[in-house]
């Protein structure tokens, strides 16, 4: 029997994902931009999951969240170049936390995203990372998040 090689889009269907339309911008910008073999991604929030960590959030909900607002970015990115298995690296991931000033488990939080890229990605997942808390996101989004992947 052969072994097949799993791409990006059957790890997503193997854990019972899909990837959800592309959210339109909230503002004068684009999803994101391509310079040679690196894309920008604009943030991207979630149209579910909404307040402020420490006050009406779990840590739990934010997890879920983070890991919404990657589906939203791997929209983007596979709108962008077609298919997923174009991706070499992802290169950094910044998250922002809508949070409490008493709320420091912003990284926990962001492990939602950094935690599906390297399921969908293995190796080529792993990444550079920032977690930031923040007084408040637009639309009062719990969580958003934005990366520079490089592709092929």
């Amino acid at each position: 029997m052969e072994n097949k090689i799993l791409t990006p889009e059957d790890k997503l269907v193997e854990l019972g994902l899909t990837l959800p339309p592309l959210r339109p911008a909230s503002g004068n910008y684009v999803s994101c931009v391509r310079t040679g073999n690196l894309i920008f991604t604009s943030g991207q929030g979630t149209n579910e999951y909404r307040g402020q960590l420490g006050k009406d959030v779990t840590i739990e909900v934010g997890y879920d969240a983070a890991r919404q607002c990657m589906l939203n970015l791997l929209s983007v990115i596979k709108n962008e170049i077609g298919e997923l298995s174009k991706v070499k690296r992802i290169v950094k991931v910044l998250g922002f936390v809508n949070s409490t000033p008493e709320f420091t488990d912003q990284p926990k939080v962001i492990n939602g995203a950094s935690d599906l890229l390297v399921q969908v990605f293995g190796e080529r997942g792993r990444h550079a990372r920032s977690a930031v808390g923040n007084a408040q996101l637009p639309h009062n989004n719990a969580v958003e998040v934005e990366m520079v992947v490089e592709v092929e």
